[in-house]
């Protein structure tokens, strides 16, 4: 028994469906695209220009989104150490270590970064000392992006909090302290201690050109759809 053929105009409005859902998901990864390239633009200005900012800038919450270079003196909190997992640096896994950072000229603390430390195998945790300077200068900038993950906080058994994404207001009740900063500090790779580090914005998510590449992966998906629509019904009409 031979099955029974759609009808054009419902062979018709399958494709435009399929069409139109390839090209809005090209067009929210050129959307994308568009957002981490501003990202990277933004930076790059205050990297160029390193026009150093108080450490009370990174509490401002109409900044909680932008780039600022900023430096100041206060004291690293006596508070447990902070891990972020699943990060990734020249292949290997490992986490990047915060410690919190009371600025002498605010009452908000914040986050600062100390840099990336690999995990082995066991997948141990390392120790996160807490840096003996009272002087700090970097990179304010938005907390790493969470994407779909829920902010659990994992307390360890030496007190270090084990995170999969950055969310103050979680991390500062499970710290202890009354508020966090929305804003991290990406310690300035050219001071001393802390540990492997950089200034680089995108080490774990995807650059502007993968983004344009599936954008135009996805519009390329629309067009194929709709040409073989096409020319499945000049076929059935030359048959008929």
């Amino acid at each position: 028994m031979s099955g029974r053929r759609l009808p054009l105009w419902a062979g018709w409005v399958l494709a435009l469906g399929v069409a139109a859902l390839c090209a809005s998901l090209g067009a929210w990864q050129l959307q994308r695209m568009q957002a981490k390239q501003a990202q990277l633009d933004a930076a790059a200005r205050v990297l160029d220009e390193r026009r150093s900012q108080p450490l009370s800038r990174a509490a401002d919450p109409a900044r909680a989104r932008a780039y600022d270079w900023a430096s100041g003196r206060g004291r690293f909190l006596d508070a447990p150490a902070v891990l972020l997992d699943n990060q990734n640096r020249d292949g290997r896994a490992g986490v990047r270590a915060y410690r919190v950072f009371l600025p002498a000229d605010t009452p908000d603390a914040l986050l600062v970064e100390l840099g990336w430390l690999p995990l082995p195998g066991d997948r141990r945790l390392p120790a996160v000392a807490a840096p003996g300077t009272e002087e700090v200068a970097g990179l304010l900038l938005p907390p790493p992006s969470p994407g779909l993950v829920a902010p659990v906080v994992s307390p360890q058994p030496d007190g270090t909090l084990l995170v999969v994404a950055l969310d103050p207001p979680a991390l500062a009740a499970a710290l202890g302290v009354p508020s966090l900063a929305p804003r991290v500090l990406r310690l300035d790779p050219a001071l001393p201690g802390g540990y492997a580090r950089d200034l680089e914005l995108l080490p774990n998510t995807l650059p502007p050109d993968r983004h344009l590449g599936y954008a135009v992966q996805w519009f390329a998906l629309s067009g194929a759809v709709l040409a073989i629509a096409t020319l499945l019904t000049f076929r059935g009409r030359r048959r008929r």
